[in-house]
């Protein structure tokens, strides 16, 4: 499922950032060479990073 229409960010691109990354949605976003353009979907990428960091920990 796309999270960012505007840059074509996945969720599963997001989890996979997540797990290798620090940092919050914006950072993440900065790693892949994007940044958020609209800003709509930061809010589920910050719930999408959270959840697979308490996966990672578990």
């Amino acid at each position: 499922m796309y999270i960012c229409i505007c840059n074509a960010i996945r969720e599963k691109d997001i989890r996979s950032a997540a797990r290798c990354q620090a940092g919050g949605a914006e950072d993440i976003y900065g790693s892949m060479g994007y940044r958020p353009q609209c800003r709509q979907c930061l809010e589920d990428a910050e719930d999408i990073i959270a959840d697979e960091r308490a996966r990672t920990i578990a």
